[in-house]
């Protein structure tokens, strides 16, 4: 008995209706970054690991998919080599023996691998975007998948925050055009830091924010357990709590933390790194008054991403009316490209999850009902003789730009109407002996049942009745 076809888990097939829905969502978003100046490249679907390991964390390490060395990658591999203590094999080091490759977890490192590698053939400030599928051995669950579209927009050589006013600017653009209505949340790296500085833990800022960016997700009381277990004590805990319990205006959350972060907090400490962000937060925020951004953008102290390059400016677009993980999340890393041997070149960006955006519009039933057909026009077929009569005239439409199908075979009327009906097609042309005879194409709107005869060369017409 044959093995019935799958596909893995948190991977997808997407049919035609799906791939024009799909295609709707990227046209939208190339449209709108190259109305701001962006240009788009793209890198290979695998890396070599040396480039992504170490750039997403401990955890993210742990999602990346790994590509096996080609030939038989075991057969000079002595096990006892890599047996740890409990007499297992140590997973971790055996894969750097095996696997010299891996999938790209995301966008933005090959970027910066591309920005170095390249950097003598580009021109800086540099703007790109990027929309390639990237993979992640993550749990699959609603809106989490293992292969799934991004579309960054990014740009590097540039410390301007103009640049990240154009990323909510562009966002604010798409998601117009898409109708969907969402909200922008910024943070910045500098405060996180800050956090750690003020509590008195310097040396914990990835643990704290590790902690804190789940606070959506587990809630403030296991986030406080998470990090007192990772060594916090409990008045440190308090100074985190203070913050994050800070509500009300841009301008009085950044008052607040001002205060904070200048000795006001119980512990007394100053955190000049915070002091920083919280000035680039006030002069973003000012430049996103001054544009006239449409959508809601607001302050969330508690949003932090868990991706160690960010060092400034940090995003997260929630939908307000689907409920969803984050559908766009992004941010500044000022360090990224020196890993790769280009050091002081900052960078910014905005990656949109094209994937959790299609659940989205599909959720509120967003999709123009255009998508559901890809063509416009059916010519049934009635013989050989009508078919020649037909095949000039669609050439014709088809030259014009009209989507126009000639249906390959004679059949029966019923099965070509069936046929029609199924593709969403909205009009069909039926011509026999009689119209052959009399030089003329007939059209029926088959939503309608409005049906007119036209000259065969009465192109514009024929255009006209279809509404092109």
């Amino acid at each position: 008995m044959s093995q019935k076809p799958s596909i893995p888990k948190g991977t997808r097939d997407f049919g035609q209706r799906n791939m024009a829905e799909r295609n709707y969502i990227f046209d939208t978003i190339k449209k709108v970054f190259r109305t701001f100046g962006y240009a788009q490249i793209e890198t290979p679907a695998m890396e070599n690991l040396s480039t992504l390991l170490g750039k997403y964390g401990e955890e993210g390490d742990k999602l990346l998919f790994r590509v096996l060395n080609s030939g038989d990658c075991f057969s000079k591999v002595n096990f006892e080599d890599y047996r740890n203590e409990e007499g297992g094999v140590n997973s971790v080091a055996l894969s750097k023996e095996i696997c010299e490759k891996g999938l790209r977890y995301d966008l933005t490192v090959p970027f910066a691998r591309f920005v170095v590698q390249h950097q003598n053939e580009i021109s800086f400030p540099f703007k790109r975007f990027q929309i390639q599928p990237v993979w992640r051995a993550d749990r699959p669950q609603k809106g989490r998948y293992r292969e799934f579209y991004q579309c960054d927009v990014d740009v590097i050589g540039s410390k301007s925050q103009v640049n990240e006013l154009e990323l909510v600017q562009i966002v604010d653009k798409v998601f117009s055009l898409l109708d969907v209505n969402v909200l922008v949340k910024i943070n910045n790296r500098k405060v996180l830091t800050g956090f750690a500085e003020i509590c008195g833990f310097p040396d914990k800022v990835v643990d704290i924010t590790v902690a804190i960016d789940k606070l959506d997700k587990i809630g403030l009381e296991s986030v406080e357990e998470e990090m007192r277990e990772k060594g916090l004590t409990d008045g440190a805990i308090a100074v985190i709590e203070q913050i994050l319990k800070l509500s009300g205006s841009t301008s009085g959350k950044l008052a607040s933390m001002r205060s904070l972060m200048n000795g006001g907090s119980a512990s007394g400490l100053v955190s000049e790194t915070g002091l920083k962000g919280l000035d680039e937060l006030e002069e973003l925020f000012g430049l996103i008054d001054a544009a006239g951004v449409k959508c809601p953008v607001e302050i969330d102290l508690s949003l932090a991403r868990g991706l160690n390059y960010y060092t400034g400016a940090i995003f997260e677009v929630k939908a307000l009316d689907f409920q969803i993980g984050s559908i766009c999340g992004g941010g500044r890393y000022d360090n990224l490209t020196g890993i790769f041997g280009l050091p002081d070149m900052s960078g910014v960006g905005i990656s949109f999850g094209a994937d959790r955006i299609y659940d989205v519009l599909k959720g509120l039933d967003k999709f123009p009902k255009s998508l559901a057909s890809s063509t416009t026009l059916l010519f049934a077929c009635m013989g050989v003789e009508e078919l020649r009569y037909v095949l000039p005239v669609a050439a014709a439409l088809r030259s014009e730009g009209v989507s126009v199908e000639v249906y390959p075979e004679p059949s029966k009327l019923k099965k070509q109407f069936d046929y029609a009906e199924k593709k969403s097609i909205p009009f069909l042309s039926i011509n026999g002996g009689n119209e052959v005879e009399a030089g003329v194409i007939q059209l029926k709107n088959l939503t309608t049942g409005e049906q007119k005869s036209f000259a065969k060369t009465d192109i514009a017409g024929m255009k006209v009745f279809m509404n092109i």
